[in-house]
């Protein structure tokens, strides 16, 4: 596809042509389709499920979360079983009070209305999900490839899925010791809450991470790719966390999250897989006419987590801070410009000072560099958290 891109900028530039933009109907369309994601949890967790729709092609956001629905599980009776509650905070996202308790031997279905519309998946079984076995991590190249190891010995799960959670703790450029009181203006050394050089950040991925063993004659995943680092990046430059999630998928939820990763990663050129539309398990009551986009499963989810730390790695990986930084010196006066150069840097600037000039015994200065190079806090919080080893 992007050859063809090319090929055509290419001819309107000779041609001097095609210069009145085209803007297909499909781009404004005003279609507002239902997107519903999240697992029917039976294990220690609460259920989340979170409902959003799509945006126009043109818009800047990929979905939009919905709020003031309602959100039902319904046993094979149509009998609501539990009701999701609206997140406070998090327009789109619905939890149940507490883990659900759910006969394992029959079918349930997650019931949604809002807006004058009604949905409603297939009635699904419970489907169980077997241990993650391990985590573990191979250094390759410039790259950390994660991946992960599990099995069924009763053979009956075969398709397996994978989310997670990212942590990582990461460090400024520059240690700052020193910092300008709101309230006095002057230059005070920093107290032990006001430390800015360590922090902690995160992300959950975006990926989409799958495996199969039905070709296979024992139920088994090994080694299957869950995440790959740079070698430069960041997040693995002091210790890095990931929280792994499992789910047992049906036949026909791995065909959906196949045809999503085939959808999302693997286009680029015509010799590609090309977009295919994504048959869930979720329909309108309202208009069967109406797309609804997800694929509900109804399980218990197994969750492991791993540490890696930054001295289990090759020496020779260096992370590149994200910011270009350099450190200057400013003087309580300088004879040559007759300046206040803290004054005028560093109270009065936006200069952090990083650490004291000391000429015999008497403070003449500070070095000092911008926010983004000493105070982590920009980017992350300072204190780590609860899960965190120390």
């Amino acid at each position: 596809m992007k050859k063809y891109i090319w090929f055509l900028a290419i001819v309107c530039g000779i041609a001097g042509g095609c210069k009145k933009p085209y803007n297909p109907s499909v781009i404004s369309s005003p279609n507002h389709y239902l997107v519903v994601e999240g697992v029917i949890d039976v294990g220690d967790s609460i259920t989340v499920i979170k409902l959003s729709q799509t945006v126009n092609l043109g818009d800047d956001v990929k979905t939009s979360g919905l709020a003031g629905y309602t959100v039902t599980i319904q046993d094979a009776a149509g009998a609501s079983i539990a009701e999701l509650q609206p997140i406070p905070g998090q327009d789109g996202k619905y939890a149940s009070a507490a883990p659900l308790t759910l006969d394992q031997s029959k079918k349930y279905r997650l019931h949604i209305s809002g807006d004058g519309k009604e949905y409603a998946s297939d009635y699904t079984a419970v489907k169980k999900t077997p241990p993650i076995d391990s985590i573990g991590f191979i250094p390759k190249g410039n790259n950390l490839n994660v991946y992960v190891n599990t099995h069924d010995a009763t053979n009956s799960t075969r398709y397996y899925r994978w989310d997670y959670t990212e942590v990582w703790k990461f460090h400024a450029k520059y240690v700052s010791g020193f910092l300008v009181d709101p309230v006095t203006k002057e230059v005070r050394s920093r107290k032990e809450n006001e430390a800015a050089y360590y922090c902690y950040t995160g992300d959950i991925s975006s990926n989409t991470v799958i495996a199969s063993s039905a070709k296979l004659t024992s139920d088994v995943i090994f080694q299957a790719p869950v995440t790959t680092i740079p070698s430069t990046a960041e997040k693995i430059s002091v210790r890095y966390s990931i929280l792994l999630r499992q789910y047992a998928l049906t036949k026909e939820c791995y065909e959906f999250w196949e045809n999503i990763r085939k959808n999302t990663e693997q286009l680029g050129s015509i010799f590609d897989a090309q977009p295919s539309q994504l048959q869930g398990n979720i329909h309108s009551i309202s208009d069967p006419a109406d797309p609804v986009i997800g694929f509900i499963t109804i399980t218990n989810v197994q969750r492991k987590r791993i540490f890696i730390d930054n001295s289990q790695l090759p020496t020779a990986w260096y992370p590149v801070y994200p910011y270009n930084c350099e450190a200057d010196t400013a003087r309580i006066y300088n004879p040559k410009n007759m300046q206040h150069e803290v004054q005028q840097f560093i109270i009065d600037g936006n200069g952090i000072p990083i650490s004291a000039i000391i000429e015999m015994n008497v403070l003449i200065g500070y070095t000092y560099s911008t926010i983004e190079c000493t105070d982590c806090r920009i980017r992350g919080k300072s204190l780590p958290p609860p899960f965190w080893k120390p």
